[in-house]
């Protein structure tokens, strides 16, 4: 059981202690409601490229990394489709430091052409080294507009395409900037060895004079129901033919959300799991085969993505694919397999909590979710799932409409 108190300042900003004594480290996690799902269709990347200005210096403090490291801190951050997040780890006593740095950013970037000029450079080289100068590196930017066509889940966090980027103003990164990184619009856990009291003091200290924000409400396009199989062909210079496939399911925290995660777990989780004994051992038709969910806020994505040994044609690998899938449909899982992949959910949902870091975040991204307290609903829910509810979410899962699956070719 994860304790904590919690308390909303004036503008809106939401903060939430844990106490823990065993530490002498804070965590210092303040999450962002924004991603890349906010962006202009038009204009992706921006969460990303913002998760790199805010780096650069705010009008108070022009070097962020120096009096982090000299107060013992480390930080980093990252974004998804969902959020943005920022995360201090530093000694307890030296605590009022992070919320010196990120109230400042909060208040206002020291936003140049210069620095959004760096800054811009840094993300098209990561875009080019990670999507498109790497072996099966585009896969996900032909994937998801290939299963969404309303929802802006259709393109990953990195963006579109370089030009959306590359064409950025200053301007538009300004407001973007004032639209998304408000006080009203976040959510900071302190986690470690302190009391609520004192965090208020320097909550409102630091945080309480900045101004709420006109944060646009969120209006999202929501994905029509797939009714057809969708299906697309890639060839590049890699070395083995891929599959990959992508089932819409169930968006993060509903009803049917722990089952549809059990079933990547004994598809796919460890060198026991079905696809991996069946799939790579015993038919040895895939090289390297996974199954699992990306985890959204919003409906998202069960994936299955294989590498096929040499000589085994796309067919052969979908042919065997699908009768591993069908079984989860028509034999019900026994009991053993079921509690097995509970006990390891179980056990890493347990060794997570270990890490003050790790407490912060998901108390932050459950309040998002809608309650902090969900964190210790979690274990609970995964072990409320039967053998009758994954045969259930198994028909509608894998049914073959609710596919979109995209051939990657050797040349």
């Amino acid at each position: 059981m994860i304790l904590f108190d919690r308390f909303t300042l004036d503008n809106g900003l939401k903060v939430i202690v844990h106490q823990d004594k065993t530490t002498p480290i804070v965590a210092f996690n303040l999450l962002y409601n924004v991603g890349a799902r906010d962006e202009n269709p038009e204009k992706t990347g921006f969460a990303h490229l913002f998760e790199h200005l805010m780096f650069e210096g705010s009008v108070n403090i022009p070097n962020y990394d120096t009096p982090l490291q000299r107060a013992g801190g480390e930080n980093n951050a990252f974004t998804n489709n969902d959020i943005t997040n920022y995360y201090i780890t530093l000694p307890k006593e030296n605590l009022e430091t992070a919320f010196w740095l990120e109230s400042d950013r909060m208040l206002e970037l020291a936003l140049t052409q210069e620095k959004l000029d760096i800054q811009k450079k840094v993300v098209i080289e990561e875009f080019k080294q990670r999507y498109l100068n790497q072996p099966y590196g585009d896969w996900n930017l032909f994937l998801r507009p290939l299963a969404y066509k309303k929802h802006p889940y259709q393109w990953p966090t990195i963006g579109k395409e370089i030009s959306h980027i590359e064409n950025t103003t200053l301007q538009e990164v300004k407001d973007f900037f004032f639209k998304h990184y408000a006080p009203n619009n976040a959510i900071l856990v302190v986690a470690g060895n302190v009391n609520v009291n004192e965090i208020q003091k320097l909550a409102e200290k630091w945080f309480g004079p900045i101004p709420q924000r006109n944060v646009p409400v969120r209006n999202i396009p929501q994905e029509p129901k797939q009714i057809e199989a969708r299906f697309m062909e890639l060839e590049r210079q890699v070395p083995l033919n891929a599959i990959y496939k992508a089932y819409h399911m169930n968006a993060r925290g509903e009803h049917d959300y722990y089952a549809t995660d059990l079933i990547s777990d004994i598809l796919s989780n460890g060198k026991s799991a079905r696809l991996m004994q069946r799939l790579v051992k015993e038919q040895k038709l895939f090289n390297s085969i996974n199954a699992y969910i990306t985890g959204d806020t919003d409906p998202g994505l069960f994936m299955v993505t294989g590498n096929l040994n040499e000589g085994i044609s796309f067919e052969q690998g979908e042919e065997a694919l699908q009768v591993e899938l069908q079984k989860i449909i028509t034999e019900q899982v026994d009991e053993y397999e079921l509690d097995k992949v509970k006990n390891k959910v179980e056990s890493s949902l347990i060794y997570s909590e270990i890490s003050i870091l790790n407490k912060a975040m998901n108390l932050a991204f459950n309040e998002l979710l809608g309650n902090a307290e969900f964190i210790n609903q979690e274990t609970l829910r995964y072990q409320k799932v039967s053998g009758e509810q994954i045969q259930t979410v198994a028909k509608t899962l894998f049914a073959p409409i609710n596919c979109s699956t995209l051939y990657y070719k050797t040349k």
